[in-house]
């Protein structure tokens, strides 16, 4: 399976790296896909962020040169990309339980990471509903969040925007001015960068409505381009249900679908107002293209 062997290629790559830079634009090269689609892949795979299991990596191998080389400690550091001994030491501690010194005692105990790989596993039990539609490019206006992947700090901060946003009246503002297909409430996650190099990949994420109308004072608008899109049905409350769907997304149907990530946003549409439901009916929409 390319897909796959592509994923285990930018392992690969990782692993090879640990003691240098780690370009993160490259990785996404490997994985034919933009950064923020591999670090959220990675994720959703893993069940751990892409830094922090390069972190990891690279704590454990720190470990195993304390315990076997002569290294002096602020060598080490600087190998696997800590500035300082200092927050070497804070790491070092914070994953080991001990210091760096305290490590290199006989019978010292410590932590390891061993690398991961990725396999096929049998999965799809229930059933996903999907489309694949070619789209025009169209106009939405909203409200626009500034994020991260860091930590998976955007999966707490995109509902705590939505939740801010409801709370201040301003969604509701949103509501009368959709007047365009796909006829919902739009979040769009919008990379500025397909092949950025920064490993927290900072991205902008909008609440906005696809409409014809004119800009309000504190909004902002956004040009969707034209793509094909993979669109697919999506039912239970929210944020839990909508999250769920992008996992099995880029775990169960994208490794077999035939087809890769295209370089434009990924789109959520929300058409009930209240998201608590059980039967919320929403819509994940993922840019594609066709494997060569």
């Amino acid at each position: 399976m390319d897909w796959l062997k592509r994923m285990n290629e930018a392992l690969e790559y990782i692993e090879n790296n640990l003691d240098g830079k780690i370009n993160y634009g490259l990785l996404a090269q490997k994985a034919c896909c933009s950064s923020y689609h591999f670090q959220r892949m990675f994720s959703y795979m893993a069940e751990v962020p892409l830094s922090e299991y390069i972190r990891r990596r690279r704590l454990t191998k720190a470990a195993y040169d304390l315990q076997n080389t002569e290294d002096k400690v602020i060598d080490i550091a600087f190998k696997y990309s800590y500035d300082s001994p200092t927050s070497f030491t804070r790491a070092f501690q914070k994953l080991h339980g001990i210091t760096p010194a305290a490590a290199r005692k006989q019978g010292a105990s410590l932590k390891a990471y061993p690398p991961i790989t990725f396999q096929v596993s049998i999965k799809g039990a229930t059933v996903m509903n999907y489309k694949i539609e070619e789209k025009e490019a169209f106009r939405i206006v909203g409200f626009k969040l500034s994020t991260t992947l860091k930590d998976d700090a955007c999966y707490r901060e995109i509902p705590l925007f939505w939740k801010e946003l409801a709370m201040s009246g301003k969604i509701g503002a949103l509501g009368p001015m959709i007047n365009k297909e796909p006829f919902g409430m739009l979040g769009l996650s919008v990379c500025p960068d397909p092949f950025s190099n920064d490993s927290n990949f900072d991205f902008d994420y909008y609440i906005a409505a696809p409409t014809d109308q004119a800009v309000s004072e504190g909004m902002e608008e956004f040009i969707v381009p034209a793509a094909a899109w993979a669109i697919f049905e999506c039912i239970g409350p929210m944020p839990g249900a909508i999250q769920e769907m992008q996992k099995r997304i880029a775990t169960e149907w994208l490794p077999s679908s035939g087809y890769e990530y295209g370089s434009a946003p990924d789109i959520e549409v929300y058409y009930d107002e209240d998201g608590t439901k059980a039967d919320t009916r929403s819509e994940v929409w993922i840019p594609v293209v066709k494997k060569d």
